[in-house]
Order: structure tokens, then sequence, then C-alpha cells
């Protein structure tokens, strides 16, 4: 068969990409056609996406791909999730969406959360009742009576404003909709009690889109300026967690009982399943629901993945005067040896930007008493060691709410690369650790493009091909290592319970 060719717009918080994937009918390659970084932008004290410059990076990616390809049959977009930008009644974009990292929405979210109780609010939307969904953010610009917020005819996620851009159509896609926290996951809609009981206006949200829906076609007008064909556009999981869920490479012979862990600026460690869980164990546990495909839900623990890493690689690389290797970080904190120091990587202090990160963790060990590490090599080791032991807690508390004995872990993203450091989640977790690929975002885009033109009848199917596909390498466990005794020293220095 001749090959089928889909444009794939996969935007991270940090880096984007726009590829093309083909599939000849038994397997599919990827080529990337554009990549950009996706930078914040400060302005008078708030810190906001350039929701414009994105657009403009999508118009260069799906110009690219059409003048390689002149037989593209869909386009699909992923975002980050929790952020969201108002149109008004004209339909024009009222101002640049607040970056989830923006410090109001941390202020904000301790007072809702005393008044409305944290734990029902986790009832409601059934998800992480982490500082940075978008209800946290909803809510401090009613406090502050945000102009926006007031003339907002329509509340739109990122992915929707991208995909409202190519085709006109202004619609909410699912995945992305319960990362606001204001979902009712059991029946796929708005949850009207938070609008009714924070007085927030219902109309800015209405039709939910499951993924896996044809939104329409680029219009006329866009598809003239980009010079490209009215291409019909996909909604696909439009929640990059979602859609690297979906693209984990499960192939048919696979029996064991499985977790993943996207590892990116963001860990998401999660199953897939079909029970929403709103007990108490397992919010106080870290977990909980997100939207996923096919009316499953992902229960996902979502923490700080390789954030405070790359903050203190950029950091190093000012003061080498050249931009490290992630080898030589690796290697240094290889040779610095485990086990001297653990943070907690969700901690306020490592949220934000930091011209200094490894200095802040520094001072962060000193305010509590801790080993301070000196050096490239031991900052980064205690990083990756809090890293791996948070990943092993989520092991751990998955079990015990599911049940379920874990016996493989897929490792996607960015985080998979690392060969050591999938062999220190091997060896910390002591299960079969399955790595890659890096793209796995970019396989669930391209599936559910493919179920929504109907060239796959099911999920199931896709992620067959993508085992097909995969560049995959396999870790086993090795004895020793001391996992079990750092996990006990990790646990009191963040003060966690299991």
């Amino acid at each position: 068969m001749a090959k089928q060719k889909y444009l794939v717009l996969d935007f991270g918080a940090s880096h984007g990409r726009c590829i093309v994937a083909k599939y000849d009918g038994e397997s599919f390659e990827m080529e990337t056609v554009h990549e950009f970084d996706n930078i914040p932008v400060r302005f008078a004290g708030t810190l906001y996406w350039d929701v414009l410059r994105l657009a403009n990076e999508a118009k260069t990616g799906i110009k690219a791909a059409y003048q390689r390809h002149r037989d593209l049959c869909s386009v699909g977009i992923d975002t980050w999730g929790c952020d969201f930008g108002y149109l008004d009644k004209c339909g024009r974009l009222l101002e640049n969406p607040v970056n989830y990292r923006d410090e109001a929405r941390y202020i904000y979210k301790k007072e809702l959360d005393e008044t409305f109780g944290e734990y029902e609010i986790f009832k409601l939307g059934g998800t992480n009742t982490n500082n940075i969904m978008g209800l946290y953010e909803l809510y401090a610009q009613k406090q502050q009576d945000a102009s926006a917020l007031c003339a907002a005819e329509r509340l739109l996620m990122m992915p929707d404003l991208l995909n409202y851009n190519l085709t006109g159509v202004a619609v909410n896609e699912y995945t992305n909709a319960t990362m606001t926290l204001m979902v009712d996951q059991e029946n796929k809609q708005w949850e009207k009690r938070f609008f009714e009981r924070l007085g927030l206006p219902q109309h800015i949200c209405r039709e939910i889109l499951q993924p896996g829906t044809l939104i329409g076609e680029i219009q006329p007008g866009v598809a003239r300026e980009y010079e490209v064909p009215q291409l019909p556009v996909v909604a696909v999981a439009t929640h990059d967690t979602a859609s690297a869920m979906a693209g984990v490479p499960v192939s048919a012979e696979q029996t064991q009982d499985w977790a993943y862990i996207s590892l990116g600026t963001w860990a998401i460690f999660g199953v897939e399943g079909n029970t929403i869980h709103r007990d108490r164990r397992t919010f106080e546990l870290g977990f909980a629901n997100q939207g996923g495909c096919e009316g499953k839900t992902n229960l996902v623990n979502l923490f700080t993945g390789l954030w405070v890493i790359q903050e203190c690689h950029k950091r190093w690389s000012e003061e080498a005067g050249r931009k490290l290797k992630w080898d030589e970080v690796i290697d240094a904190a290889q040779k610095a040896g485990g086990g001297r120091a653990f943070i907690d990587l969700d901690a306020e202090e490592f949220a934000h930007p930091n011209p200094n990160m490894p200095l802040r963790i520094q001072e962060y060990q000193k305010k509590r008493g801790g080993y301070v590490p000196q050096g490239m090599g031991e900052v980064a080791r205690c990083v990756y060691d809090s890293l791996v032991l948070a990943i092993k807690y989520c092991g751990l508390a998955i079990e015990r709410i599911t049940g379920k004995k874990l016996e493989l872990l897929h490792v996607v993203g960015g985080g998979s690369k690392s060969s050591v450091l999938c062999q220190w989640i091997a060896d910390a977790i002591g299960v079969h650790v399955k790595a890659g690929p890096a793209e796995t975002t970019s396989v669930g885009n391209l599936l559910m493009q493919m179920k929504g033109l109907g060239h796959i009848g099911s999920l199931q199917e896709g992620r067959q091909i993508a085992a097909r596909s995969a560049d995959t390498k396999d870790y086993y466990p090795a004895k020793g290592g001391g996992w079990d005794d750092l996990f006990e020293r990790y646990m009191k220095a963040v003060g966690k319970t299991i």
C-alpha cells in the first residue's frame, strides 16, 4: 500500500516538534520537519505563554510538512495540560494564556483549598489538586476580577486554541479539559458544582469532545495563508500525557500487569483502567484520575520530573561557557556516588524558573540540616536519586491502590534515552523496565488521528502497530545496590509515608 502520512504537532512545555508520521500498513516511521523551543514571557509581573508565537510555529511546521509531503491525511495537535485562553463574543483572543508556573496560581491555591477543602475538590474533579491545575488559575482571576475573565465568551485549553486557529471551531477536548480539575469524569461533562460554588461563569465551558473525533478542516483563509489544502483536523488526546499513554508500545504478546512513566519536564506515573478512584487513600498517596482514550481513565501521579536537572543544566552550561552534553552531567553524577542527599522535587523552592538552581538546592539542604552537595556531580546525583526514589514510591503506591503486582514498567519520553537513569529505575523498583520510544506522545497523537479517520478500529490495534514500530531497550533489575535502604532515608528526608 502507499504510505499514509499524518502531521503530528507535539507542543511540549519546553520544546515543540512538528512530525510527519508515515505508515506503510505494517509499521510507521517519524520524520521531524520543524522544531523550536517554547519560551514563556514575563510581562508586568505575570508569566505568560506566547500563544501567538506558538501559532506561528504551527504554521511553519504545517507549511514545511506540506512542502515535503503533498499527500498528508490530517493534522493533530497535543500540548501540555492545565493552561487556557479566552475568546470574546467575536471569537478574538483576549490575552495570552497565563503560564502554570505563575506565582499567583500558587498563592490562590492555598486560599481555595482552605475554603473549599482540598479533598472535596479531589472528589468532585477526580484529578490532581496540584498547584498547576486550571481551576486554581480560574479562581485566581476571579479573585483578582480579571478583565479577560469578565469579557470571556469561551474558555479554550492550549491545544483547543491552536485547533480553533486552524479550523474556526471552538471545542474542548476531553483529556485536556480534565486538567482544569473541573470535569465530572463519570459523565464526561463539566462539573457544575465548581461553577456554582465559586461563582464562575458556566457559559465559557461548553461542548466536550472525545479524543479521536474529527473537529473539521483547516478553514479556507488559513489554508490560503499557509499555502496548504484544507486538511482534516482531528481532536487527538490533546493532553500530552494522555497521548503518551495512548502511544505506549503494548504488543499483542504482552501479558504482564504494566504501568508507565512519562519522563519529561514533568514525570507522570500511571496505569490505565476503567475505575475512577476517589477514595482518601488514593488522594493521600498522591494519585488521581485523568481523562484517557476510549472512555478509559488514567490513574496517575503527577510530580516534578526532569525540570530541576534541566534548570541545573542551564546554569552549569552558562558557567562552562558552552552547552554541556547530558552524558557529561550523568557521568559526573555516577562518579559522585549516591545516597548523600535527597530533596523533595515538588517543593515550592524548585517550582519556578531560577537562574541558579544548584545554589537553590544547596540552600534547601542547609535550611533542613541535610548534607549539602558540592559541585556538579554531587548536585546532579542528589537530583537523580530523588527522582528515582520518587518513582519507586509511585510503584509501591499504585500496587496498594490497585491491588495488583507491578510486573513491567514502560519508561517513555526524553528520560528514556538515558541508559544509566533507566537502569537505576529498574534496580530501585525491582521490575523489568522497557524504555522507549522517546516520542511516545507523538505516537499517541498519530494513533488517535488514525482512529479519527477510520484507518484503525481501536487503540489496541494502534498500540500493536506502535510495538512493531518502536525502538525499545530492556533493563532488568540488578541485585544489590542498596536502593531499599536509600528509599527509607529518602522517605524520611521528604516527610512521606506509605
